[in-house]
């Protein structure tokens, strides 16, 4: 049997992959730092196991043929896993939303078409549906020059995915603009969106999207934006100096402490009951546009499909294209609707009463 590889399996979002990798009758060899933590979960799933650092990865990934990797933060994390990946010819997937992950998998693109190994990055919520949402608008409107996307999401989020968008507020704010990633003032880009349940303020903050939906599509322009409390956006306005405290190692260490402390996730119902919106809207020069919504299933939910999806496809790919990839590029634009809980994805233009769906 074709051997793949869970690093990262007890942390939050890698424990549910792992669980339900099982219940899908799948065989991941569990992995990660912690002795105490992965060989419990191992065992009691049946599991094989391996404990290693990431300076370690090369000797440990001997018979592997996919790592998904599941540890965070990537920022710290992505870059060692995707260079010994390549050094061994391992197949690399991740979850991140984290834009320097997409950033340094473009980098080292040569290399892994050079070692023919998959990079991918993502294929998880966010970036699945946005990715999808991306190319799909860019196939209905390939003049596009302007992109933007957007998700609503539940409440409770994870420990991960909030030290991610508490990292992203202490780079400060971004957009791409005219093909480039260009810092702006955090908080001050704002809109009212309709993301599928009526219109709501928003906020453009600094999604890995910048780095994906341009990979995917090439749109020199983007932005991505989440709905925020009007007095909410207005508190990130002000709180802009704080950006520049949450920068410090110290700060942000201690503030990532806290939170494992703090936040728990969502429960089991949560996951099972709640949705998110995603959002995207195409323009070109002549002031066209072509907008696309869908409804999906929890982002956790999303995720936990989403990872095993990727990696059943990859491993049964009999020729995958290897280098640098987003979800969308590797699997498909179809890829959000063939996951449980998610879709119709419906795009409307200037000349559609109702939206058309895919």
């Amino acid at each position: 049997m074709t051997k793949w590889l869970l690093y990262g399996a007890n942390g939050y979002t890698g424990e549910l992959i792992a669980r339900e990798a099982r219940e899908r009758g799948l065989e991941p060899v569990l992995a990660g730092r912690n002795l105490a933590a992965v060989k419990p979960l191992a065992e009691d799933l049946g599991l094989e196991y391996r404990i290693f650092d990431l300076r370690d990865a090369d000797a440990r990934l001997s018979g592997i043929e996919v790592v998904l990797h599941c540890a965070g933060p990537f920022s710290v994390t992505a870059a060692p896993m995707i260079d010994a990946c390549v050094r061994t010819r391992t197949h690399y997937l991740d979850i991140t939303g984290e834009m320097d992950v997409f950033a340094y998998a473009r980098e080292i693109d040569g290399l892994a078409r050079a070692a023919g190994v998959v990079v991918c990055p993502g294929v998880g919520f966010d970036v699945i549906p946005t990715d999808c949402l991306a190319v799909a608008l860019h196939q209905a409107m390939p003049e596009a020059t302007g992109l933007r996307l957007g998700f609503d999401l539940p409440l409770a989020l994870s420990p991960g995915t909030v030290k991610t968008v508490l990292d992203g507020m202490a780079a400060g704010g971004r957009a791409r603009i005219d093909g480039r990633i260009t810092v702006t003032p955090l908080g001050g880009r704002t809109d009212r969106i309709d993301f599928g349940k009526g219109t709501r303020p928003a906020l453009a903050f600094p999604a890995a999207d910048l780095h994906s939906a341009h990979h995917s599509t090439s749109i020199p322009n983007i932005e991505v934006y989440l709905p925020l409390p009007s007095p909410l956006i207005l508190g990130t306005r002000i709180s802009r100096r704080l950006a520049g405290l949450l920068a410090r190692p110290g700060v942000r260490a201690a503030a990532h402490k806290l939170i494992d402390k703090t936040v728990k996730g969502p429960d089991a119902n949560e996951r099972a009951t709640g949705t998110a919106h995603v959002w995207g809207e195409t323009t070109d020069a002549a002031g066209r546009w072509a907008t696309a919504r869908i409804t999906t299933a929890n982002p956790y939910r999303l995720t936990i499909d989403g990872a095993l999806t990727a990696v059943t496809d990859l491993l049964a790919a009999p020729d995958p294209r290897p280098g640098a990839h987003t979800p969308a590029t590797l699997f498909g634009a179809d890829l959000i609707t063939r996951l449980s809980g998610s879709g119709p994805l419906t795009i409307t233009t200037p000349d559609t009463t109702e939206g058309t769906s895919r």
